[in-house]
């Protein structure tokens, strides 16, 4: 019997959306992520897309059975400040994100995209 494990790596979150234009908005224009790729199945059929920003990927789908609207996730970030600042420096008209130092020791700044979807931004103090 093999004593070695699977190694697991990052997993890729799927986010719900519902508007490719808002999503394309929010993700590439507001937080600064590229457009990877793009699928449909055929003309007409909901989007599957992936961005990505450093080594964070996420899939947004318009798929209703891929997940539900309304998920969360938490990236880490080095110098979230900057984050902070060049996000504020957009001022775009949907978010006005706050940072919080919070009791675990962490500085966060948290988003929601178009869809109700939560992501908090984070790094360690």
């Amino acid at each position: 019997m093999s004593t070695s494990k699977p190694k697991m790596k990052s997993p890729t979150p799927i986010l719900r959306m519902f508007d490719e234009e808002k999503a394309k908005e929010f993700y590439l224009s507001f937080l600064g992520f590229s457009l990877d790729w793009e699928h449909r199945f055929a003309e007409g059929m909901p989007l599957y897309m992936q961005v990505s920003n450093g080594d964070c990927i996420i899939h947004l789908s318009e798929h209703h059975g891929d997940c539900s609207p309304g998920g969360a996730m938490r990236v880490e970030v080095e110098n979230i400040k900057l984050l902070h600042s060049t996000l504020l420096e957009k001022e775009y008209k949907h978010s006005n994100p706050n940072m919080e130092t919070t009791p675990w020791n962490t500085q966060e700044v948290t988003v929601i995209d178009p869809f109700g979807n939560r992501i908090v931004f984070f790094e360690n103090s």
